[in-house]
């Protein structure tokens, strides 16, 4: 098996185990990420923005961070490049995949990101994520500037895997996870 068949097998069974969460395990998420931004606002103090995803099903939703911080949301555009944008008052439209995001005309640098929520299908204790394979974060993160920039996966417990997941050459390893059960930063 090849490492795109075993990431599809990966995919197959965490996205049924997503499939059997419950709200409850997802407002405990929740609530795990506004603790974790809590304090890393008294240890940093001046965040800019903090950037995370627009849910797709049974995501965990963390949309609430915007009742006191400022948001951006990701764009993907027509050459497979992520680019953040302030989520503002502004109607949001589709972008290249068909989610929901900001069309402003300018996007946010990594100078004015604090920190990257992602969503993960699942992820190791090597901080490994497993995504749609659509490989848009470790894209970004290649880049020097955005590499230094922490990058945090959302999900919850039963979608950590006990094992190693299949990691290509291009994979880049998270800066931790916030699950239910834990903050893993």
């Amino acid at each position: 098996m090849n490492i795109f068949e075993k990431k599809k097998f990966e995919r197959d069974t965490f996205r049924k185990l997503r499939d059997e969460i419950s709200l409850n395990q997802m407002e405990n998420v929740e609530k795990n990420v506004k603790l974790y931004v809590d304090s890393f606002l008294k240890e940093y103090k001046n965040i800019v923005y903090i950037a995370i995803y627009w849910p797709l099903k049974n995501e965990v939703d963390i949309r609430s961070l915007k009742e006191q911080n400022s948001l951006a949301l990701p764009r993907c555009n027509d050459k497979k490049e992520l680019l953040f944008y302030p989520w503002d008052e502004k109607p949001l439209t589709k972008d290249s995949e068909g989610i929901l995001s900001p069309n402003n005309s300018f996007s946010l640098s990594h100078n004015q990101i604090s920190m990257i929520f992602v969503p993960c299908l699942s992820v190791d204790k090597n901080l490994i994520r497993l995504g749609y394979g659509g490989g848009y974060f470790d894209k970004l993160r290649r880049d020097k500037n955005w590499s230094s920039i922490p990058c945090i996966g959302v999900l919850t417990s039963n979608c950590v895997s006990p094992n190693p997941l299949p990691r290509a050459e291009w994979d880049i390893p998270l800066s931790g996870f916030i699950t239910e059960k834990e903050i893993f930063v």
